[in-house]
């Protein structure tokens, strides 16, 4: 029994002292784990300064980039309501029937309701230059309205002072500033649209160069307003501000100075 008891003794003193380096290897581990975290907090701590510094960045040059090259601006147009011109033109058209015409003009339906948009048919978006506007409510049906007409009628007229060449010539910049914008701020566009005037496997360039249906029209500039709004949700840009249909609006709402996450 003695001798049982003092092996047991002795193999109490090996557990007891490979407890002790078990217990030194922790201590030597948690310092280690500590050194490692304070390491890896001092380096979160630079990369989210390295972000806010790329974010003033990228921030700074969209500003410059919208002030310079791709200024934009609301404009008000005098353009008389179809309504109103309809009832001059046809004494049969009550009153009433007008003023609802010029009410529906006047609404844009909206999450799921109606709601009154103030700038529908009175408002303009400028870019790059007073003279080159889209509408504000997203209809750009002169377009392709002027390409179908072009098929039938030939002349000099048909060439100038039509609206057509300015929403073509204001789209095609506002490919140019979402394509660039993209780089800067390092965010894949879910759409592609060509922005130069070259010769591609699809084609030219979407908004100038030939006439496009109203198929193809439509198609590229759905396309537009999803990459804006792809944007503009990666900005963080309020939601309550934006419309599908308002192509240079979002995009004001994207690049305005207004906009705290731009740059992110």
């Amino acid at each position: 029994d003695t001798e049982g008891l003092l092996r047991i003794k002795e193999e109490n003193q090996k557990h007891y002292r490979r407890a002790q380096r078990h217990q030194e290897k922790k201590e030597k581990i948690q310092r280690h784990n500590r050194k490692l975290g304070d390491l890896v907090e001092k380096k979160t701590y630079e990369l989210k300064t390295q972000y806010e510094h790329l974010a003033n960045l990228r921030r700074t040059h969209i500003l410059e980039l919208t002030s310079v090259i791709f200024p934009m601006e609301e404009v008000k147009t005098s353009m008389r309501d179809p309504a109103d011109v309809s009832s001059e033109s046809d004494n049969a058209m009550t009153s009433s029937t007008v003023s609802k015409l010029a009410e529906a003009r006047r609404t844009t339906y909206l999450s799921g309701r109606w709601v009154c948009d103030d700038h529908n048919g009175d408002t303009s978006i400028s870019i790059t230059g007073p003279w080159i506007i889209l509408p504000n409510n997203g209809d750009y049906s002169a377009y392709y309205s002027w390409v179908e007409e072009k098929k039938t009628t030939q002349g000099p007229d048909m060439e100038h002072n039509n609206p057509a060449h300015t929403i073509s010539a204001a789209l095609c910049y506002a490919t140019q500033l979402v394509n660039t914008l993209s780089l800067i701020l390092d965010v894949n566009l879910p759409k592609k649209l060509c922005n130069r005037q070259v010769e591609t496997q699809q084609g030219n360039h979407e908004f100038c160069g030939e006439n496009l249906s109203r198929h193809r029209f439509t198609r590229a500039v759905k396309k537009l307003n999803a990459n804006i709004l792809h944007l503009c949700f990666s900005q963080h840009v309020n939601l309550d501000l934006l419309h599908p249909l308002h192509t240079l609006r979002n995009l004001m709402y994207l690049v305005s100075p207004d906009t705290e996450n731009l740059g992110r």
